[in-house]
């Protein structure tokens, strides 16, 4: 089975400023002796397993002002939000961060897991469901201050209004897209036009969840990479999960969304109009150059949009 695989560019442990390689080996009151490089995710950053001459372990990220200009405001924002999280979410523990001449690093506790296996297996993925439904029961309501989901995605999920835009000022001709979808642009775009409404709530949702951004761990599941925590319907963490599962070998997202406890009560309506705006977004980024510093991204967004867009055509 063939399918982009979630991983980046990483900068290696070595190419981190100096300044921040000083400040962590300070923090930590002993040398740094082995950095080894985790390859999953899209972030152009460091993201290591730190080895100190103390024999511990810590992990880090961090990155600077190049090569994409928008990756340390995103790590500011989940310096913010890991430090909140309170203890019965299953996060690491943000130990601390260094915010040095444009540079943003922060340091996590080691979590000695592993990412799920792709494809999904079975029994994996009923972990990860599982988790997910407790961890939307612990923060219900949100215990972090966050904007609501509307308010963080609201610049993002207009994929199919640009479409339309983009149409009819000559722009786009819409080479490539979906016929089904070419055909109904404008439907798709009215719909979703209320995703913002749609998708409101008070539970604190992560935003991104995907394999990479799991751990698995002989105690449980543990989920990383916070930047984009809001505060919105118990369900979005699902839907916005399970295209990039069926794109990866799992199951069709259509039979584990209306089987999954916390989506089971949702609004039908509102879960169209969500859906159809997280697709928007997928197939409308994959149209896109490729982001400084992120050349893998625009092929795992295009197949995230297949799949998304496959659920759709049940819906619609």
């Amino acid at each position: 089975m063939s399918f982009p695989r979630a991983a980046g560019v990483r900068m290696p442990w070595a190419a981190v400023s100096h300044e921040i390689r000083r400040a962590v080996e300070a923090y930590r009151g002993s040398a740094v002796v082995e950095a080894v490089t985790v390859e999953s995710g899209f972030s152009p950053g460091a993201a290591v397993r730190l080895r100190f001459a103390d024999g511990g372990s810590l992990f880090a990220k961090a990155v600077g002002p190049e090569p994409n200009p928008d990756s340390a405001g995103i790590y500011r924002d989940e310096a913010r939000i890991a430090a909140a999280l309170p203890a019965g979410v299953p996060s690491p523990r943000l130990l601390t961060s260094f915010d040095i001449d444009g540079w943003v690093a922060l340091l996590f506790e080691y979590i000695d897991g592993a990412p799920p296996a792709e494809p999904w297996r079975p029994d994996e993925f009923a972990r990860v469901l599982d988790a997910l439904d407790r961890m939307a029961a612990e923060v219900r309501p949100a215990p972090v201050e966050v904007p609501s989901t509307g308010e963080r995605f609201a610049s993002q999920f207009q994929g199919w209004r640009r479409l339309v835009a983009a149409r009819d000022a000559g722009e786009d001709d819409l080479t490539g897209l979906d016929l089904w979808a070419r055909d109904r642009l404008d439907e798709l775009a009215a719909i979703e036009a209320s995703w913002m409404d749609a998708v409101k709530g008070e539970t604190l949702v992560h935003g991104d969840i995907r394999a990479d951004n799991l751990l698995l761990t002989p105690g449980g599941v543990v989920v990383v990479d916070w930047p984009w925590a809001s505060r919105g319907a118990a369900w979005f963490d699902l839907l916005q999960m399970l295209p990039s599962v069926a794109m990866q070998g799992g199951p069709r997202p259509q039979d584990v969304f209306a089987a999954h406890a916390t989506a089971r009560d949702a609004d039908p309506d509102a879960v169209t109009a969500v859906l159809t705006a997280l697709t928007g977004f997928f197939v409308r980024q994959a149209r896109q150059p490729a982001p400084p510093g992120l050349p893998t991204l625009r092929p795992f967004q295009h197949a995230q949009g297949e799949a998304a867009l496959t659920w759709l055509h049940t819906r619609l």
